[in-house]
């Protein structure tokens, strides 16, 4: 199998792309970005794009078919191979007796940045009869990998980020999942139910785990605050996945930004990648943004967009 990576454009600027979910990997001196629809766009300067390219290749024989919708990619490179994890859906098979697509995280690998990306592992990392989206990567202080991602609230009724252990090379996961919070632990999130009450937003949505400069860990996600996308941080007391984790009071973007990723760039600057939603000329898109940041405290500062 092969992928076609053929630049449908090139040298597009970032306002320009629209792209939910943006992720970026930084390898080869080089900004690689994608994120849902599965696309790959690939920059020297965070600024002007090459792309998009088509880089995941799914099995046909597989649970998530040929052609599945592609949400929430992210790169991440380990040991010298890089993976990507994604969430697929299969409009074709349905579970809960038929209410729901099957949807689930997973992995693909890949011998450079650029792809393609293959699968190679397991072909489930969760419970099939789950609703699984934004599977990110993370190394705990155990020194083991793990998955982090969201059990979906259409299917729960409260969204759950949860963590479950991978194998050391990633083609599959170790025992059971594990609860790390609910989205009703949520103190800014909020939604009007249909008698006129407020209570915490159900989603949960695009978590990212990271480390301050005094090694505290934190973990930023995103709701919705009543029908603007909205992004929060929590911080974990036990400096580990098994938290407990602590909701921060006020979300950490403006209104309307969210599902964010932290990266580095080449000159060192630390950036929060995410996207805004916009109407443009009657049309409904996500466009990426960049946010820097300072980790060099005990909690993430978002600063102003450049």
């Amino acid at each position: 199998m092969a992928a076609s990576a053929i630049a449908a454009s090139a040298k597009v600027p970032t306002d320009s792309i629209y792209l939910s979910d943006p992720a970026v990997l930084v390898a080869d001196g080089k900004y690689y970005m994608t994120g849902t629809r599965g696309k790959l766009w690939v920059s020297d300067d965070l600024k002007m794009w090459d792309g998009p390219m088509d880089v995941a290749v799914t099995d046909s024989v597989a649970w998530m078919g040929s052609h599945p919708e592609i949400w929430a990619a992210e790169l991440h490179e380990r040991d010298g191979k890089y993976y990507y994890f994604a969430t697929f859906t299969n409009n074709d098979i349905r579970i809960d007796n038929g209410q729901f697509p099957r949807r689930a995280c997973h992995v693909l690998r890949a011998d450079t940045p650029a792809g393609p990306y293959l699968p190679f592992g397991d072909e489930e990392y969760l419970p099939a009869e789950w609703l699984t989206l934004d599977g990110t990567y993370w190394v705990d202080s155990d020194g083991k990998p793990y998955m982090v991602f969201c059990h979906e609230w259409l299917q729960n009724h409260d969204g759950t980020i949860e963590k479950i252990e991978l194998r050391p090379d990633l083609s599959g996961s170790v025992g059971e999942s594990q609860l790390m919070f609910r989205a009703s632990a949520s103190p800014w999130s909020r939604e009007k139910t249909d008698d006129g009450s407020v209570r915490p937003n159900m989603v949960t949505d695009g978590p990212w785990v990271f480390r301050t400069g005094t090694g505290r860990l934190g973990i930023i996600w995103t709701s919705w605050i009543e029908d603007v996308y909205t992004q929060g941080v929590a911080y974990s007391e036990s400096g580990t996945l098994d938290g407990p984790w602590v909701q921060e009071p006020e979300p950490i973007t403006p209104p309307n930004y969210g599902h964010g990723m932290i990266f580095r760039a080449l000159d060192g600057q630390l950036y929060l990648s995410c996207h805004s939603h916009a109407d443009i000329n009657g049309h409904y898109v996500r466009v990426p943004h960049f946010f820097p940041i300072d980790l060099s405290g005990d909690r993430l500062v978002v600063l102003p967009q450049q």
